[in-house]
């Protein structure tokens, strides 16, 4: 069974980064935080040093959105961090409020 812990990317960073390795020595797979550059530190530049600092947790957003991020920057950014250290990196991928909200963007719209 896999568990994965949700986490904010609270200053200061290197308290997340410890958070990380404490839920890998207890066993969680896995290692979300939120991605709104409004709210949050930047959690990619974490997700480095996580992955730096662990050996199996799996580390991601849980929720990136397209539109403060382009997808191909995205998905270079993946494909570097998996390349690096491994396929450890998971993404999620949501309509982005409250990176949007803030800066008067209405989040998309899904069609249907």
């Amino acid at each position: 069974m896999e568990f994965g812990l949700v986490a904010q990317t609270n200053a200061p960073s290197r308290d997340v980064v410890e958070l990380a390795k404490r839920a890998e020595d207890a066993g969680f797979t896995h290692f979300w935080t939120f991605d709104s550059c409004v709210l949050w530190q930047e959690p990619f530049v974490i997700y480095s040093q996580i992955l730096a600092n662990t050996s199996r947790i799996k580390v991601g957003p849980m929720v990136t959105n397209p539109v403060t991020r382009d997808w191909t920057v995205t998905a270079s950014l993946f494909a570097t961090l998996n390349e690096m250290f491994g396929d450890r990196t998971i993404c999620g991928i949501g309509r982005g409020d409250s990176a949007l909200r803030v800066t008067g963007v209405r989040p998309p719209r899904s069609r249907r």
